[in-house]
């Protein structure tokens, strides 16, 4: 049992950071040296066990959307919905749950966790259902290069023990199940063949082939207990057990359609034996999920919608710029440099921003603002105006895109500062709503 001392004193560290305007770190780092196995033993007596997303892009919304699908088939879902995916984090979204002794209210916890810091926590408990997302370039200076975080989730592999849900289509990801015991039950999801140029690798970043000859097709792919089968705008086809079953997802993009695969995927193998799952209900509770804070989150702005989409590697922005609207949608970028983001930002030179040349970007910002306007230069794209501060360039782009769509592309901390001066011109909800 948890000391009742250490509680408060974590919740007095966060009621105190909120008031601060601070993150959701230091509450957790505090109480993690206080006591160490505070999280082991909060969630080691869960009755379904832990579900670990991780992966390099995809981690909130996947996380988002399955913790939806278990609560819409009766299990008390316990998650980190602000997307601090450190294991500090994990034990400040604990601190508002747990009770004065310690003790967790929940069925199953879903949680997501940034792949290095995954392996710190499989050490401390270990999962029964882990979903790996991906293996893509992220934060040079952090991981190094993919190799390194393929073997990080690998580990996390190793330490589940239950089922492990892989990305079919990504080559790194799928290799996992070739060092992993017989004990372990292994399952796919992934995109119909058909769909593979609307899901680009980074190996295949400058090349110009065929993309169902890339790297992620190379080998015959298994089965997948979940695939992507088709997609017409947010009307995605899922194919499960030799059905096609349809929705209409409330989240754009053709990434998050493939996240809502690795969700009903992962929901499929954490549900428990004895409870068969409904796969009609499953469809429906996905079909009513909505954005994750800052990941395609919208905004009513005078009658207009005002869209974030987070960006933070070559891939995910490549993705997103995929999704923009009309040629009426006005563009802003602000990129940041912080820890969070990654302080090596070399990966702005590996994307393909000629999608942006007949309608170029209205405004640049962020601590990196000369920086995207110059590779922006590089790609033949006009940049109306460059203003680093985050304020004052909202409140310009707003001005200057009055009455249009706009999207604003933002690595993490420019996003949550974008939330907050958000708030000066319309609601925002709290993170992790």
């Amino acid at each position: 049992m948890s000391n009742p001392l250490i509680i408060a004193i974590g919740r007095l560290t966060k009621a105190v950071a909120r008031l601060r305007g601070g993150g959701s770190a230091l509450p957790g780092y505090i109480v993690e040296r206080l006591d160490p196995h505070f999280m082991a033993e909060a969630l080691g007596r869960l009755p379904e066990g832990i579900i670990v997303v991780s992966g390099t892009n995809g981690k909130t919304t996947t996380t988002k959307m399955l913790a939806d699908l278990l609560r819409g088939q009766g299990l008390k879902v316990f998650t980190n919905p602000t997307g601090s995916n450190f294991t500090r984090g994990v034990v400040t979204a604990l601190l508002d749950e747990v009770d004065w002794s310690g003790w967790l209210d929940a069925d199953i916890a879903v949680l997501e966790l940034d792949e290095a810091h995954a392996v710190h926590f499989v050490e401390q408990v270990r999962p029964r259902v882990s979903v790996l997302l991906n293996v893509l370039r992220d934060q040079l200076d952090r991981f190094g290069e993919i190799d390194t975080t393929a073997g990080m989730l690998l580990k996390v592999a190793q330490a589940t023990t239950g089922t492990v849900v892989l990305n079919r289509d990504d080559p790194r990801v799928r290799a996992i199940a070739d060092h992993l015991s017989g004990d372990v039950q292994v399952r796919y999801f992934g995109y119909a063949p058909a769909l593979a140029d609307l899901f680009p690798d980074d190996d295949r970043l400058h090349e110009t082939r065929d993309p169902h000859e890339g790297s992620a097709l190379a080998v015959p792919p298994a089965p997948a207990d979940v695939e992507l089968a088709g997609l017409d705008g947010e009307r995605a086809v899922y194919r499960m057990d030799r059905l096609r079953l349809s929705v209409d997802l409330q989240l754009a993009g053709v990434h998050n359609a493939l996240n809502a695969a690795a969700a009903l995927a992962g929901a499929r193998a954490a549900l428990p034996e004895e409870k068969a799952h409904d796969d009609g209900l499953l469809m429906a509770t996905l079909g009513q999920v909505k954005a994750a804070f800052g990941r395609g989150e919208t905004f009513d702005v005078d009658g207009r919608p005002v869209r974030l989409s987070l960006v933070k590697n070559p891939a995910g922005f490549r993705s997103s710029l995929r999704s923009l609207g009309g040629p009426e949608e006005a563009v802003m970028i602000a990129i940041n440099d912080q820890y969070a983001d990654g302080r090596d930002m070399s990966w702005l030179w590996d994307v393909d921003f000629s999608a942006l040349r007949a309608r170029g970007v209205t405004m640049a910002s962020g601590v990196r603002a000369w920086d995207m306007a110059l590779r922006l230069h590089y790609d033949l794209v006009d940049v109306a105006r460059v203003e680093p501060a985050l304020g004052p360039a909202l409140d310009a782009f707003l001005e200057a895109s009055a009455g249009r769509p706009t999207r604003i592309f933002c690595t993490y901390t420019a996003m949550l500062q974008l939330r907050r001066e958000m708030s000066r011109h319309t609601e925002v909800g709290p993170i992790g709503a």
